[in-house]
């Protein structure tokens, strides 16, 4: 598999992640979320979920908060073990939930007042949380679907107490 650098990398889990919930610029701008994606965990916190020791939370696009991915140091693999946090609004995580050819939305209880799974074959899954006024998606890379899946899961777990 050959090594991609962390600026590609990120870019394609931002294009996934736009590309699964869309939203019309206007409406985005008019309903951003507050609060800085970094903010949600530290790299102890994700080193200990995902097994490896990942550097700092750092925001793919300099301008904006809302997108932060914890990666190992060095020269991230696209197929490697990482943590991307999206915070996202309202609008963004209803339009998520739509049904789409060739991706699994699967509901989850027990995290947050509402959350869901997306999967897309080859592209790996994401979880959407809803918490109160709340929206945040995690996505973990660099595992089997149902172990990011696990991961995900317990990954929420720890944030909502942050919200």
């Amino acid at each position: 598999m050959p090594i991609i650098p962390a600026s590609c990398t990120l870019a394609l889990e931002i294009a996934l992640a736009l590309a699964l919930c869309p939203m019309p610029p206007q409406t985005a701008r008019a309903a951003t979320p507050p609060g800085d994606a970094c903010s949600m965990f530290t790299a102890s916190q994700v080193s200990a979920v995902l097994g490896v020791i990942v550097s700092d939370g750092q925001h793919p696009i300099a301008s904006s908060s809302l997108l932060c991915g914890w990666t190992p140091a060095g020269v991230p693999r696209i197929d490697g073990k990482k943590l991307s946090v999206s915070l996202m609004t309202e609008r963004a995580f209803e339009v998520g939930k739509t049904p789409m050819q060739g991706i699994a939305k699967t509901r989850v209880s027990g995290v947050g007042d509402d959350a869901y799974y997306v999967t897309a074959s080859g592209l790996g899954t994401g979880l959407s949380v809803k918490k109160g006024s709340s929206f945040v998606q995690i996505r973990v890379g660099g595992f089997p679907t149902e172990k990011a899946m696990a991961l995900e899961k317990a990954l929420a777990v720890q944030m909502l107490a942050k919200l």
